[in-house]
């Protein structure tokens, strides 16, 4: 009884985050919409694209990724044992973290232009972009403080058991830079200026946020530093590793960004759109669960039960692949009528979309890759073992550099997008077998059959899209036609599941039907 509850409780919450994850997402299309609209695919969108990646790159370091995937286990073995001590833990490291991160921005601001000379080395050859590029860049640079902070609370809460607020948070930065963005672009010199007032305003709203609910879930705030506290000294020991861990992941990002660079004007902004929609199921899906998992994982490696950790692992990946394998098979197929539909407008030309195509069918290659590995590395992270996931990813980045350099010349930026793919399964290969030796058996055969029955399912949906493309489109790609194709694609897709008679999908099913009838009956 008590295994089935926290497979409820953890999909109950990966259904919330994924749920709010889902609303930010069609706010974060709204909002490339709007950009894709006024700076298209142009050297202004690469130069603020490259900026803005560079404080999102270090929040995965300092906080949201390295430091909560130390602290969220400890905190939660803590918060059994010991709930005032738990809370003087995280009130310890956010203060630290504090003031740490404004020295790394005070650091970034002042060396901006050295940074950028290795990041974006394309752009060194224009001098007006490369200076746009540092201008954005030491603007946005304090995004990383609340950023980085609201990830910590955001782990706080999770743990807590409350979801919905940090889920939510990300919503209220994509409206203000849509809002920036149209009412405020005709005030500046430059409207890309714009964007960037959205950006700030959007990260201290998300830490704003959730700090009432933190609060309301018994949290108390005060400030604290001590840097003897054998906890704090724990959680950044084992900090350590994992900041390489995502390092490394980010590293990749940017090899990307560098080649992209060097390559025709646009393909740092193809890659970013294509990047985009890509995260929109993985987001909704992948990193939902993975976010749910940690804290679940977290508890049940403090109760020392490594078969319920896998079989918990197991269903959450299965249950993830029942909706990644049919978004990768639908975003490769319609990924031309997706891009018309949402950012062909304005800047956004016919060549932006075809380009931006090959960009997505590439990552889309990846997606159950990018999504197992989040839910692997949880589970390590879960045992306190940050150090393999470290050297995984390590081999992989020299996987993805090589893959790189080989497929650019062939495939331009589609080489690079699709390099990021073939290395991100490496990884999750080896995570699989180095974790059986921790957890034992993960029950692979289950795994393999979901795997080719999802995908036999999604072969029956892709040809159904290909009989109809001429009836879905017979003027162009237009918004109706896309629903009608997407609607009646996915309902066949889920027929097919329901005739396998597949455990993941009568799961969802039996949970819909319980909340169905307990609304009912209140």
């Amino acid at each position: 009884m008590e295994a089935t509850e926290t497979k409820r409780s953890t999909f109950r919450a990966a259904g919330v985050v994924g749920s709010f994850t889902l609303l930010s997402r069609v706010f974060g299309f709204a909002r490339d919409m709007v950009i894709a609209n006024f700076f298209g695919a142009a050297a202004v969108a690469d130069a603020f694209f490259i900026a803005f990646r560079i404080p999102n790159l270090l929040r995965r370091l300092t906080a949201e990724g390295a430091l909560s995937a130390a602290f969220i286990p400890l905190f939660a073995k803590t918060l059994k044992t010991d709930r005032e001590e738990a809370f003087r833990l995280a009130n310890n490291l956010l203060c630290t973290l504090t003031f740490f991160l404004v020295l790394v921005v005070t650091l970034g601001i002042v060396f901006s232009p050295a940074l950028l000379n290795v990041i974006a080395v394309g752009f060194t050859d224009e001098p007006e972009k490369f200076e746009l590029t540092v201008q954005l860049t030491r603007l946005l640079f304090p995004y990383l403080i609340f950023i980085s902070l609201a990830a910590i609370v955001m782990g706080i809460l999770n743990t807590l058991n409350h979801f919905a607020a940090p889920a939510a948070s990300p919503v209220l930065l994509n409206i203000s830079i849509i809002l920036s963005v149209l009412l405020l672009k005709d005030i500046f010199s430059l409207p890309v200026y714009s964007l960037v007032v959205g950006v700030m305003v959007g990260g201290i709203l998300q830490l704003g946020i959730q700090i009432p609910f933190a609060v309301r879930q018994g949290f108390k705030f005060f400030f604290l530093v001590d840097l003897k506290s054998k906890l704090l000294k724990k959680v950044l020991l084992l900090t350590a590793p994992a900041v390489l861990g995502f390092a490394v992941a980010e590293i990749n990002m940017f090899v990307d960004t560098i080649l992209a660079s060097l390559l025709k004007e646009g393909s740092v902004s193809y890659l970013y759109y294509g990047n985009r929609l890509v995260q929109f199921p993985l987001g909704v899906f992948g990193i939902a669960m993975s976010t749910a998992l940690l804290p679940t994982l977290s508890f049940q490696a403090g109760d020392n039960d490594p078969g319920k950790m896998a079989e918990t692992i197991s269903r959450s990946f299965r249950m993830v692949m029942l909706l990644i394998i049919p978004s990768t098979v639908g975003l490769i197929v319609m990924r031309e009528p997706i891009i018309n539909v949402l950012f062909e407008r304005g800047e956004f030309d016919p060549v932006s979309t075809v380009n931006t195509g090959i960009a997505l069918a590439y990552y889309s290659v990846g997606l159950l890759a990018f999504v197992g590995v989040k839910i692997f590395v949880s589970g390590f992270y879960a045992l306190g073992d940050t150090k393999t996931p470290v050297k995984v990813a390590s081999f992989a980045m020299v996987i993805n550099i090589a893959l790189n350099l080989a497929l650019m010349g062939p495939l331009e930026h589609g080489g690079l997008a699709l390099a990021t793919s073939l290395s991100s399964f490496f990884n999750l290969a080896v995570l699989v077998v180095l974790i059986r030796k921790h957890l034992g058996k993960i029950d692979g055969f289950s795994i393999f059959k979901s795997l080719f029955l999802f995908l036999l399912a999604s072969a029956v949906m892709a040809g159904f899209l290909f009989i109809g493309w001429d009836w879905f489109f017979p003027n162009g790609y237009t918004v109706t036609g896309l629903a009608l194709s997407i609607v009646p694609a996915t309902m066949i897709y889920f027929a097919v599941v329901w005739i396998f008679r597949m455990d993941e999908l009568h799961s969802i099913a039996a949970a819909v039907k319980k909340k169905f009838t307990k609304n009912n009956k209140s």
